[in-house]
């Protein structure tokens, strides 16, 4: 039996994939053309686009939290994972 690992402070999942559920598509989307500049830019190339996908996701996310499609939870997952900002 597989169990989740938690947060001792928290009492909140480890994996907190789950934080990705039910994301609209354009938001999934730009996730994915993130991903892509990402893996582009990881292996040491240039994304003449990563700047593009970067600000499009960045606002998507925005919007989607301003008209509470997801969470500023969710938001903030987002951001860390994807458009790798740290929260201050």
């Amino acid at each position: 039996m597989n169990h989740a690992q938690y947060d001792q402070e928290t009492g909140k999942p480890l994996d907190q994939s789950y934080l990705e559920c039910g994301l609209p598509d354009d938001l999934q989307a730009s996730i994915q053309e993130m991903q892509k500049s990402w893996a582009i830019i990881d292996s040491g190339s240039r994304d003449p686009h990563w700047d593009i996908y970067w600000c499009n996701l960045n606002a998507d996310i925005n919007s989607a939290e301003v008209e509470r499609i997801i969470s500023p939870e969710q938001a903030w997952y987002l951001r860390e994972k994807y458009l790798r900002m740290e929260r201050e």
